[in-house]
């Protein structure tokens, strides 16, 4: 049986998460997406550490679909190495999941 997923991603801007969600969306790789901006990120890039204002953006797939939803967003994605995690949901409100499932069906 189809598993229901998780992307979680971050970007720059609203705007850019806003294009590609829309996108994930219009090719039903994604049921919904949630964007919400305002993140405030420190991280260890080349061996400095950064700062950085981030939009993060969740992904409602499912399984099957996940690794065409990651290309997705790597191939829109500004940065050279975009923070892009895969989460196998195990658990939830049955009719919500099946939804996800129902909307990302090929």
């Amino acid at each position: 049986m189809e598993q229901a997923a998780l992307v979680y991603t971050t970007w720059p801007s609203v705007v850019e998460a806003e294009a590609a969600g829309l996108a994930l969306i219009e090719a039903t790789l994604a049921a919904c997406v949630n964007i919400l901006p305002g993140m405030r990120s420190i991280y260890r890039w080349e061996g400095v550490v950064e700062r950085a204002q981030e939009t993060v953006m969740i992904v409602k797939t499912n399984t099957t679909r996940s690794d065409a939803v990651v290309a997705a967003v790597r191939a829109r994605h500004p940065y050279k190495t975009p923070a892009i995690v895969v989460v196998p949901v195990t658990g939830g409100e049955p009719a919500y999941l099946a939804w996800i499932i129902t909307e990302t069906a090929e």
